[in-house]
């Protein structure tokens, strides 16, 4: 499954970001690089969570659909793959 993720530097270096599908999903890393690796991994222990708890896994929502928050403003935008066979 692909989920967009937001990504948000103060510095151009660091970077925080948050899975918009997934409420409460979020993580950083010292590079865009980390943090990408580091929401992959992320995203892949929230639906575990999710599955355990009996939650059904949300679809993932096209990212202009959520571009629109004004939480995202300034946000960089990817799309990382994680496996959802449950």
């Amino acid at each position: 499954m692909r989920f967009p993720v937001v990504l948000h530097t103060d510095d151009g270096v660091r970077y925080g970001v948050t899975a918009p599908d997934l409420p409460g999903c979020f993580s950083a890393g010292d590079t865009f690089d980390d943090a990408l690796e580091s929401v992959r991994e992320a995203i892949d222990l929230h639906l575990e969570d999710m599955s355990e708890d009996g939650e059904d896994i949300p679809a993932p929502r096209p990212i202009a659909e959520h571009r629109a928050k004004p939480d995202y403003e300034g946000g960089i935008w990817a799309v990382v793959d994680v496996a959802t066979a449950r």
